[in-house]
């Protein structure tokens, strides 16, 4: 059963501190849950009245009980520290020993070349170019769901990735391969948008400030969404009624359903054509600092997973039974 609602203005309060630094509905959401999640575990007691030691025995509570992954058990500490620092005035001191979960070191799923022409090839409509965009530019999800119309440069042959993770922007190569059905595609999305515009909802929506800053540029078409959803819906913030961009669950299942329609038996998704657009550019030459730009990793270290994925099991080490195996003189009697 879902946990009960703390009905309290703590979570407003939240809400609304996200909201002031610019942070994501993702960022807002998860940090809500995690507070939210906090409060129950303690009987409902307001965190002003608790501080390191509650923190603690959360966060042990979710490596030990809950088993929970790393990358979530640190969510939940950045959501109380946010919790602390900014909501409350009263940031954290030292955790200390704090049960860590544990952080799995797994090699990324790679397809072959093969195997990734099967997947595209199985994607319908929209959801094919964005694939492409994926595995040929090496996007993540939701930087290719985002991408808007002034951000694709034809003449250069790049695009421009705003706000990626870490809140950095970087230039990654359009293929030239999708050059012709971007521009087919965009001439069809530019008719949506005309005709939201004549019936008062072609505003799209702007991150920050930007729509107070620049007054008429949710209306203007080189701000618009390359990927827009086939359905309007209202913006759970504002509450305004507009075209937002494909929704990545809708993404994630035809990237599904393409992979069983290949007949492969890896566990692939959307995120396997960014990790094989790696490893095939390491493959053929390319050199890892210009891997690593056009992935956005901010550490080197990140991007060497993929040479690991590159070497031959055993660390290229080749293994003596085929000498074993050639017959003999013995054999051959």
């Amino acid at each position: 059963m879902p946990d009960a609602p703390v009905r309290s203005p703590l979570l407003q309060r939240v809400r609304e501190a996200v909201r002031v630094r610019h942070y994501s509905i993702r960022t807002e959401e998860a940090y809500v849950l995690w507070v939210r999640r906090f409060v129950l575990f303690h009987g409902k007691r307001h965190p002003a009245e608790m501080g390191e030691s509650e923190v603690r025995a959360f966060l042990t509570h979710l490596a030990v009980q809950g088993d929970v992954a790393a990358s979530t058990q640190n969510q939940a500490l950045n959501a109380l520290v946010f919790l602390y620092r900014h909501v409350l005035e009263s940031p954290l001191g030292e955790l200390g020993d704090v049960v860590r979960a544990k952080r799995p070191q797994r090699l990324p799923v790679v397809l072959s070349v093969n195997e990734v022409g099967r997947v595209l090839h199985g994607l319908p409509g929209v959801y094919w170019l964005i694939g492409c965009l994926q595995y040929g530019s090496g996007l993540r999800l939701l930087e290719s769901l985002r991408v808007r119309v002034k951000d694709l440069d034809f003449g250069h042959r790049a695009i421009l990735v705003r706000d990626g993770k870490g809140a950095k922007d970087r230039v990654v190569t359009l293929p030239d391969e999708l050059i012709v059905p971007l521009r087919r595609h965009l001439a069809a999305r530019r008719t949506t948008f005309e005709r939201d515009c004549a019936q008062g909802v072609g505003a799209v929506y702007l991150p920050h400030a930007l729509a107070r800053k620049y007054p008429n540029a949710a209306t203007e078409w080189g701000w618009q969404y390359v990927f827009a959803a086939g359905q309007l819906s209202v913006d759970p913030r504002s509450g305004a009624r507009r075209r937002h961009h494909v929704d990545e669950s809708s993404m994630q299942k035809a990237v599904r359903a393409a992979v069983r329609a290949a007949g492969l038996d890896k566990p692939a998704s959307c995120h396997t054509l960014r990790h094989s657009f790696a490893t095939h550019l390491l493959e053929r030459g390319a050199d890892i600092r210009t891997v690593q730009e056009q992935l956005g990793h901010a550490d080197v270290r990140t991007t060497q997973i993929y040479t690991h994925v590159l070497q031959r099991g055993g660390r290229a080490v080749s293994s003596p039974l085929g000498a074993a195996l050639v017959p003999g003189p013995q054999a051959s009697r």
